[in-house]
């Protein structure tokens, strides 16, 4: 088990533990500068590691009665069928441009992350098939980003879930980490077959963010939220910097012919 492949699942499932989102924001920029992956295997690599985490996460929120089934599986074939589209999008962007795209997502997680306590419970959700919109629409949304970028989707299904549908906070939180299962699943597949998966750091990342997860869930209950939040939002904003500034890199000039 590579050991940088460890630290990395760690630190990632610690992050997710102590605020409430999965692994793959941090787990991307980690491996792309320790690991020396490209952002395509990045990002391949990440979605192994958001199905052990949506499934773990999912088994701990169903043990509390906080995970709304009907509403997973009502997400699940729209998540699935555009998280292969993202995936197949991300191999026909060079890596600039996903990186780019990236930085951006980032931005809007920091964003998230900050305005997570004021986001309102509606008095009045969307009942019978009216629910099944926003669902299908969450699903179709955090499916592609999920495929695209190596993430869970949380970021997106979250506040739908809870403004649209009417979803407690910890139900909608427990719900998108069971829906986004099938769509990793699917997205990590699809860059497996272009090749993108780095199968030598799996094993290590899985183990790490696992028990990273576990242990920033533990410690989350120590520390004042709002602090946290803070501190990894700047975190999230200097790491997005780097990423929404790539430049696409001048094609190297041709040898000359000349003596």
């Amino acid at each position: 088990m590579n050991l940088s492949s460890l630290w990395i699942g760690l630190l990632a499932g610690a992050f997710g533990g102590l605020v409430g989102l999965g692994g793959g924001i941090i787990a991307v920029p980690l491996m792309s500068a320790f690991l020396k992956l490209s952002q395509h295997q990045a990002v391949a690599t990440s979605l192994v590691m958001v199905v052990f985490t949506g499934l773990v996460g999912a088994l701990t929120y169903a043990t509390q009665g906080t995970v709304d089934w009907l509403a997973a599986l009502l997400i699940f074939p729209s998540a699935m069928l555009t998280a292969n589209w993202g995936a197949r999008f991300a191999n026909r962007l060079p890596e600039w441009k996903l990186k780019r795209v990236f930085g951006w997502y980032l931005v809007v997680v920091a964003l998230s992350l900050i305005l997570k306590p004021y986001i309102p419970h509606v008095e009045e959700p969307l009942q019978g098939w009216l629910r099944i919109i926003p669902l299908v629409f969450t699903g179709a949304a955090a499916g592609f980003a999920s495929g695209l970028l190596g993430v869970g989707g949380g970021t997106i299904t979250v506040p739908i879930m809870v403004l649209l549908v009417g979803l407690e906070q910890h139900t909608a939180q427990g719900t998108s980490l069971l829906a986004m299962v099938p769509s990793a699943l699917v997205g990590s597949y699809t860059h497996y077959r272009h090749g993108n998966l780095a199968q030598a750091h799996v094993p290590g990342l899985v183990v790490g963010i696992l028990v990273g997860a576990f242990a920033g869930g533990l410690v989350a209950n120590q520390l004042p939220e709002f602090w946290l939040r803070l501190t990894f939002s700047v975190v999230l904003i200097w790491t997005a910097l780097r990423y929404v500034g790539t430049k696409s890199k001048p094609a190297p000039k041709e040898a000359s012919l000349e003596p």
